[in-house]
């Protein structure tokens, strides 16, 4: 019988294309436009007293193409329409810098654990490109792809989990399918 890892206490879910659409270097709050079943999954694992956070590379504040207070009031909105997060871990170094936290390096996965006081293990990242399930291996925590458009389909076969969409990834983590 293979062993199933107890189901995570807390997901970190990517921003762009896995939570909202992804507008490329969004500075504009009215752009913001939840992805499908975004609203629906967070609210059940809030109901269920799942915490719930971002991980997000913003290299346009590092590029210069966006300023920290615009992706601020884009994460705003974010809240507004998907409501609040215990956690946010934004990187917003350009590609290059060097960071420990950029994706798929594991510095926000590993920085949001602490900060909810978990161990990475404890931990499940869903995200839309190969970077999110870098990051969440690197970090010792489980990563679920949910692929787009964007996804390559090198990303898709080297993922360890995929899921159609937001609410098949969580039913991944918990057993469900």
């Amino acid at each position: 019988m293979e062993f199933l890892p107890s189901p995570p206490r807390a997901v970190l879910f990517d921003r762009d294309g896995t939570l909202i659409v992804d507008v490329p270097y969004n500075a504009d709050p009215t752009k913001v436009r939840p992805m499908p079943g975004a609203a629906e999954v967070l609210a059940g694992l809030r109901r269920s007293g799942i915490p719930v956070g971002v991980v997000t590379n913003q290299s346009g504040i590092g590029r210069g193409i966006l300023s920290a207070e615009e992706v601020a009031k884009v994460n705003a909105a974010v809240e507004d329409l998907l409501g609040p997060f215990d956690i946010w871990e934004i990187c917003p170094h350009a590609p290059g810098y060097g960071c420990v936290c950029r994706k798929p390096m594991p510095g926000l996965v590993l920085r949001a654990s602490r900060r909810l006081g978990l161990d990475p293990v404890e931990v499940a990242v869903i995200g839309d490109i190969g970077a999110d399930v870098k990051a969440a291996a690197a970090a010792g925590s489980r990563g679920v792809l949910v692929p787009t458009a964007a996804t390559r389909p090198a990303e898709t076969a080297a993922a360890p989990l995929v899921a159609r969409d937001l609410a098949g990834a969580v039913d991944l983590l918990w057993g469900s399918r």
